[in-house]
């Protein structure tokens, strides 16, 4: 039986992927995203080396998914996520025509477009990350929020030190130019930072949603016991 709700991390169970039909519509966005952004790109080399880590992690995804199914709401996420990376592994992150558009709006010469993916970075996947450590750690109260956050900041840690190292060993002439640093020699600090801000931002999202809702069920359960009395 598929899923008839978007599932979170406190409600998701196991589908088979046969059945699952939200995740067959989520797994189509993802084919699709990459098969476009594999047309034609400003760099076949650039988009390759920023596809490696995407399909490992995809591989991942699918290998793990009969002992760990990720909640709907998880991998949707992802899925937007890996929307806008391919945009900017499309175009080259320095290129990408949306922070074209934006050079006006933000009185720089810089194309913004990568400050925007390391926000959506901790934005949009530290709620898959949450759900990792609440349902594998069973971490609660604050840890569950916490601990997201330090993980994006890690992760971004190591992802910006293999760039540079990938970078450096495989295209040495270009290794500033790949890595999109666009003469900014405290690149790799801001983009840390804006994911760690869209970690910050998603957890205070998540924490307001869960006590909205907690509040409400305390006062639907007090409606009940009064109109049992």
């Amino acid at each position: 039986m598929s899923n008839a709700l978007l599932t979170t991390a406190s409600t998701a169970g196991y589908v088979s992927f046969r059945q699952n039909r939200f995740l067959h519509w989520v797994s189509a966005a993802a084919i699709a995203a990459i098969l476009i952004s594999a047309y034609r790109p400003e760099r076949v080399f650039d988009w390759g080396l920023e596809n490696v880590l995407v399909t490992c992690c995809l591989a991942t995804l699918i290998v793990t998914y009969d002992r760990f199914p990720f909640s709907d709401l998880s991998y949707l996420l992802i899925v937007v996520f890996l929307a806008f990376h391919e945009w900017g592994a499309h175009f080259k992150y320095s290129d990408v025509p949306l922070g074209e558009w934006m050079k006006p709006w933000l009185h720089t010469q810089r194309n913004h477009y990568d400050r925007i993916i390391h926000f959506s970075f901790g934005l949009l996947l530290s709620y898959p990350m949450q759900e990792v450590f609440q349902r594998m750690g069973r971490v609660t109260e604050g840890w569950r929020y916490y601990l997201p956050v330090e993980a994006t900041l890690a992760l971004s840690a190591v992802y910006e030190m293999m760039e540079a190292g990938v970078a450096s060993v495989v295209s040495p002439q270009r290794a500033e130019e790949f890595v999109g640093m666009q003469g900014d020699i405290f690149d790799s600090q801001k983009d840390m930072f804006n994911a760690t801000l869209g970690a910050i931002a998603a957890m205070l999202i998540v924490y307001t949603v869960r006590k909205r809702r907690a509040v409400a069920t305390v006062k639907v359960r007090a409606q009940s016991a009064t109109f049992a009395d």
